[in-house]
């Protein structure tokens, strides 16, 4: 269990570390301020106590249901020595037979050898194989579906491929990959999301294009506009699949498939698949071809504890407390509500950290910008929704920490692979037991 008792003298300007000693040099200034020296630019506490409120009201495209996680499954120790991330690739990119300007774009971004999903589903893709492809967050599930698709483009004009994401923020994410993948190649794309202008999208549609990635809801939208044609699609790939075919998603993905012809390649990837969802997802594939490069449930890269609180201690402070270590650099903070997420941020922020938040009532400049400045380290913490939880790669979390129980282990495990990216080390702790005030 993670230590979260520290000593404090308000008095003075001192605060003892779990380890016995001192730590940083803490003013106990009025809110607002900055103490010098602190990363977090800490500056004592506001004097209340904090009520929070968690609605349990559905939202579009999360799924209703929830189980009772058993807390051991929140304990877990980083393999040493990353000696589980080891693989060895049968391939290296040049030996793909890929379109050479393609592979030297690949180059170019530094990829040498292929992850093992990337080398064990790219030649199945370039085979013409329907896929269902299961790896581990942070291997290079993207690049295994986009490059095989980018070379399809590249031989055949003909080729139009749809790629379905959860979330504005994958679906973005997931452009910005493909741009890099084909610079100078006269690869057009666009992105279908919500929270953007419709009418530019709708105009970008009728230019052409090559790929168009999206989310469900908008997709839906420019489908019963008439201005996306779905009969002029004959890729599609679902990421995160397993979301996109729970409760949430169903219906409109069996609308949106429903349109295509089935005479089609369809790729499914995601991190976590539950046999229900696998089921299901054979009403859409073809013959399959099952990759699964997983290892264990979480990334082996990710120590994993819990922080116990005790009945009426505040929630608030034992945060406050692990946030100003110096070891918690970048951290990922995810709340249960959109309400409890804003409200959290705005708190952390009046107690001077540079914090803030991403969840579905911003706007989508205002989702961008959050998630910009996090990644820029602009500012250290970010207090998010399930919607940061999917996919979205960000360079050096130190630390994920669940502030909210998540709904379901598959949901836990999307959360904590936020750190721990890229056969670096990261952290995940989740707050468990004692009662809100």
């Amino acid at each position: 269990m993670y230590n979260t008792r520290s000593t404090r003298r308000f008095g003075g300007n001192t605060r003892r570390s779990n380890s016995g000693g001192f730590s940083k040099s803490v003013a106990s200034t009025r809110t607002g301020s900055r103490s010098s020296g602190n990363r977090h630019g800490f500056a004592g506490r506001t004097n209340r106590n904090v009520l929070f409120r968690h609605s349990t009201g559905p939202r579009r495209g999360v799924s209703k249901r929830s189980e009772r996680i058993d807390e051991a499954k929140f304990i877990n120790k980083a393999t040493e020595n990353n000696t589980i991330k080891q693989y060895a690739a049968v391939y290296s990119f040049s030996d793909f037979e890929i379109d050479s300007r393609l592979k030297a774009n690949i180059l170019n971004k530094g990829f040498d050898k292929p992850t093992a999903i990337q080398d064990q589903a790219i030649p199945e893709i370039i085979n013409g194989k329907d896929i269902i492809g299961l790896a581990d967050t942070g291997t290079g599930k993207t690049a295994a579906f986009l490059i095989p698709l980018i070379n399809k483009v590249l031989k055949n004009k003909n080729e139009r491929i749809l790629i379905v994401a959860p979330t504005r923020e994958l679906a973005e994410q997931i452009n910005v990959e493909l741009s890099e993948l084909t610079k100078g190649l006269r690869v057009y794309s666009v992105l279908a999301i919500g929270g953007a202008n419709i009418r530019s999208q709708v105009s970008q549609l009728k230019r052409g294009y090559d790929f168009v990635i999206g989310t469900p809801g908008r997709l839906k939208d420019l489908l019963n506009r008439g201005s996306l044609k779905l009969s002029q699609i004959n890729n599609v790939v679902l990421d995160e699949a397993d979301r996109m075919l729970d409760m949430g998603f169903i219906n409109d993905i069996k609308l949106l498939l429903g349109n295509i012809t089935p005479d089609r390649q369809t790729l499914f990837f995601s991190a976590t698949f539950s046999k229900e969802v696998e089921k299901l997802s054979s009403n859409f594939l073809r013959d399959p071809v099952r990759i699964a490069t997983k290892i264990r449930d979480t990334s082996s890269n990710v120590d994993q504890d819990v922080v116990k609180l005790s009945v009426g201690q505040n929630k608030i402070d034992v945060l406050h407390d692990l946030l100003i270590k110096d070891d918690f650099k970048k951290v990922l903070i995810f709340g249960k509500t959109k309400w409890g997420v804003e409200k959290l941020s705005k708190i952390l922020a009046e107690r001077g950290f540079r914090a803030s938040s991403i969840h579905g009532d911003k706007s989508q400049s205002q989702r961008e910008r959050a998630l910009r400045l996090f990644k820029a380290e602009e500012i250290d913490i970010l207090v998010a929704t399930d919607v940061a939880a999917r996919g979205l790669d960000i360079p050096d979390v130190s630390h994920v920490i669940n502030y909210d129980l998540p709904a379901t282990y598959e949901d836990y495990i999307h959360r904590i692979g936020r750190t721990g990216r890229a056969y670096k080390k990261g952290v995940a702790l989740t707050f468990v037991g004692g009662e809100m005030r």
